[in-house]
């Protein structure tokens, strides 16, 4: 799997695991309603709407370049949409949330 700032390539996920990748990108919890089973090659590139900068958008060393990213490629969305046949749809309903009460150090055995 190679995931850059502007693109994912992926081999064998399922579409819960895309979704789950996918929810780090757009920064909204994506949840797998498609019904489809099995495992897809993932092949996905977008402009980011920030052009990383700096370490952010460097790969780590010895890794492969990142491919240049298009200025004016599509969004996210219409690149879900328009690459790989699937509509990401906002809507609203109950999420998971953890809640943290209080943090202590752990103590000296």
């Amino acid at each position: 799997m190679m995931i850059g700032p502007a693109n994912i390539a992926a081999g064998s996920q399922s579409i819960a695991q895309f979704a789950a990748i996918l929810s780090g990108r757009v920064q909204r919890v994506v949840v797998d309603r498609t019904g489809l089973t099995g495992n897809f090659d993932i092949d996905l590139t977008w402009t980011p709407d920030q052009i990383p900068q700096g370490p952010a958008a460097q790969p780590p060393p010895g890794a492969p370049p990142l491919p240049p990213i298009d200025p004016n490629g599509p969004s996210i969305f219409t690149a879900v949409q328009e690459q790989l046949g699937l509509k990401l749809e906002s809507a609203r309903g109950p999420v998971d949330v953890v809640v943290i009460d209080s943090v202590q150090h752990p103590t000296e055995d």
